[in-house]
């Protein structure tokens, strides 16, 4: 992030790329590419090629501080510009010869909403007997412009790119030092050919690094159904409309018994099923996100049929009726008091006063501002303020002024707070446009061949970057299966698609996004609800909730027993197990670790005794021996005899007449220079039950206590 003490605002820093490309995405140099004649210091005549790119610009204010340039062996100059209002500035100019660095910027020029950025490479085929095309490889050429700029915080974008061939006729205008070479000494140009290799490749390690990021965000993140969601049926028509209130709580809007039909319309747009009176039903259901049961129902012979619906900070409902063609404020204190009308009851229009078939509302929390897609029959946003005053209205946006589509049914809106954007889901048209809520200028467009040429609904969530949820729907040109999209505001790139397990959408028409990152999916078809929750939570707290009993368990055995040395190796296969397989996820790691601090300290008690016996069995083996040597040699009392018996009966010969009575204590103390103090406790059988209890503890027999005997046959 970069401060500007100047204007007291956050701003962020990024890039902007002008590069020439084909239409299949290699490099390539086509008209207008021009071949112009440079008269160099010599007055030698020499043919260059220019490669110009312009675009214009339809986001918010970035303000260029640095630039980079760069082509391969052949290319003399690179300019860049801005043109507004058919003025242009200079942003930076260089060898693309010299060292791959970022240079200063010119200070004084910004770029804004409807400027053009334009930049030139000026190319000539010195030493060159064939030609040379626009390409990745050092034998080819290039024709890049970086920018690096700052903006406001809440309007950030990360990277933009430029890549539209410039007009013959806009580029007769641009400024003569843009075609005059920059001399670069001899020296330079050698150290440039190694760098130009290692530039070219970090570019490409940089792409690779950021798609394989954008991979592990795509296999962290997915949603999936909570199929026991809700706990017992709602009762629904057809869902048209879903919001939140300040509680959190969802809010269903829906049609009861009436159905958007062939019949519902004239050719004008006009209700032709007023007979039917309004709907009798609860049409606003308040309903609890865990588990689905009704909180508050409201809404009854008030709509006819129903579509949009949102709540603003004093938790009022925005709603739309398409066949009143209104746009109703309705208080949400359950005495459906209408608080604002704007729109004549079943009397479309196109004017300021007028709406037809009017589909959603925004509204803004900080202003009170409303904004209404209209519609079904019109192609506009309109922009009131909090009091329903007109206060202005716009159409479909482009970043190519000359290719301008319509609107084709306005269907959903949501309004984007940290940005003071409002983004709409131009439903057959199959794409997302986003517009600056102030001036209703055009920034983005996001459309996607996933979407299958129809977008429903949208809703927005600040996280990261922004994400923007989003339902397609069933067209009649293409076949795309209907299914919800995560999609990253800033890269436009979709992160996730999601779908019921059990049954499929039918009309999937509204979308919400919880605190909690809990989705809602309206749908219309078969007049249900459904939610979905990120898989990844769910999965983690399972193998969490498993491994973790698995470590207690095996705490407790290590504590309450010390296993044989030839059972120890199945005890670290376990631990192994456990190292590799247990990865709590973020919000579990806390508990996690403090499981593991509490285990941490028994593990070790159960640890210690075997590694104390292990140091002792040594010794205590040696001694063993000795003792039976000076038994068998001294008292004559060591009697083993060959008789065709099992192992086991030699040894417990052995052991009944050697062993079994053999104390430590009793037989350091018979030597000289050894003392009983501390050994009588420690007997070769290591039976607890032998010991001075009153002199033991429990922590004394887990750490002293030796491995019991071999039972003889």
């Amino acid at each position: 992030m970069l401060s500007s003490a100047h204007l007291g605002k956050e701003k962020y820093v990024n890039n902007l790329a002008l590069k020439l490309l084909s239409r299949d995405g290699q490099a390539s140099c086509t008209p207008p590419c021009a071949e112009t004649h440079l008269h160099w210091a010599t007055r030698e005549t020499l043919t260059v090629t220019n490669a110009d790119i312009a675009c214009d610009y339809s986001s918010y204010p970035i303000y260029p501080f640095a630039f980079r340039t760069h082509t391969h062996h052949l290319g003399k100059v690179v300019s860049g510009y801005r043109i507004r209002d058919g003025k242009w500035s200079l942003i930076g100019r260089q060898s693309p010869q010299l060292p791959q660095a970022f240079y200063p910027a010119n200070k004084d020029v910004n770029v804004k909403y409807g400027d053009t950025i334009a930049g030139r490479c000026v190319f000539t085929g010195e030493g060159r007997t064939s030609k040379t095309y626009i390409g990745g490889t050092s034998d080819d050429e290039m024709c890049n412009f970086y920018i690096m700029y700052y903006m406001d915080r809440k309007h950030a974008i990360p990277y933009m790119n430029c890549m539209e061939s410039g007009s013959k006729q806009l580029f007769q205008l641009i400024p003569a030092e843009a075609n005059i070479p920059i001399a670069v000494s001899p020296g330079h140009m050698n150290s440039m050919t190694h760098m130009r290799h290692s530039t070219d490749h970090q570019d490409n390690r940089l792409l690779l690094e950021m798609k394989k990021a954008q991979q592990v965000l795509d296999q962290d993140y997915h949603l999936e159904q909570v199929s026991a969601w809700p706990q017992s049926s709602l009762q629904l028509g057809q869902v048209s409309g879903l919001a939140l209130d300040s509680d959190s709580n969802l809010v269903i809007f829906h049609r009861g018994d009436h159905h958007w039909g062939a019949d519902s319309f004239n050719s004008q747009a006009k209700y032709q099923q007023r007979s039917l009176g309004p709907i009798q039903q609860s049409t606003i259901l308040v309903v609890d996100p865990v588990k689905g049961i009704i909180l508050k129902a409201s809404g009854r012979d008030m709509f006819y049929l129903p579509h949009g619906i949102t709540t603003d900070k004093k938790n009022n409902y925005w709603v739309t009726d398409v066949a009143l063609h209104q746009v109703l404020k309705v208080s949400s204190d359950g005495r459906d008091r209408v608080l604002l009308a704007l729109g004549e009851a079943f009397t479309p229009g196109s004017d300021s006063s007028h709406f037809c078939q009017p589909t959603d509302v925004a509204v803004d929390p900080e202003t009170g501002n409303i904004f209404v897609s209209d519609g079904y029959c019109n192609a506009r946003i309109l922009k009131f303020s909090a009091d329903g005053k007109y206060l202005s209205e716009w159409g479909a946006g482009s970043s190519d002024r000359r290719r301008r589509i319509p609107f084709r049914i306005p269907h959903s809106l949501v309004f984007l707070p940290d940005r003071q954007e409002i983004c709409v889901a131009d439903r057959e048209n199959g794409r997302i446009q986003c517009f600056i809520a102030e001036t209703g200028e055009f920034v983005k467009e996001i459309k996607k061949e996933e979407f299958g040429g129809e977008v429903f609904a949208i809703t927005f969530s600040p996280t990261g970057d922004g994400l923007i949820f989003a339902v397609n729907g069933e067209s009649p040109y293409r076949s795309a299966p209907l299914r919800g999209f995560v999609i990253d505001y800033s890269t436009m790139d979709i992160l996730d698609t999601f779908s019921p397990e059990k049954k499929e959408f039918k009309m999937p028409h509204d979308i919400v996004e919880t605190r909690d990152g809990c989705v809602f999916v309206g749908d219309a078809g078969s007049k249900s609800v459904f939610k979905f929750t990120t898989e990844k939570f769910h999965r983690s707290v399972k193998k969490a909730g498993i491994e973790v009993q698995e470590l207690e368990e095996m705490e407790t055995f290590v504590q309450t027993k010390v296993r044989p040395e030839h059972n120890m190796s199945k005890t670290a296969a376990i631990q192994e197990k456990q190292s590799v397989a247990l990865q709590p996820q973020p919000q579990e790691e806390a508990e996690e670790e403090k499981k593991k601090s509490a285990a941490k300290p028994n593990r070790e008690q159960g640890l210690l005794p075997a590694i104390i016996t292990t140091l002792l069995l040594v010794p205590l083996l040696l001694v063993i021996s000795i003792g039976v040597f000076i038994c068998c040699r001294k008292n004559n009392r060591c009697e083993v005899k060959t008789e065709p018996s099992s192992m086991g009966g030699i040894l417990g010969k052995i052991r009944g007449k050697a062993v079994g009575s053999l104390n430590l204590g009793n037989f350091f103390a018979s030597h000289k220079g050894y003392s009983r103090q501390g050994f009588d406790q420690l007997s070769t059988e290591g039976s607890d039950q032998e010991r001075n209890d009153a002199d033991s503890s429990d922590s004394e027999n887990e750490e002293y206590s030796a491995l019991p005997p071999q039972s003889s046959s």
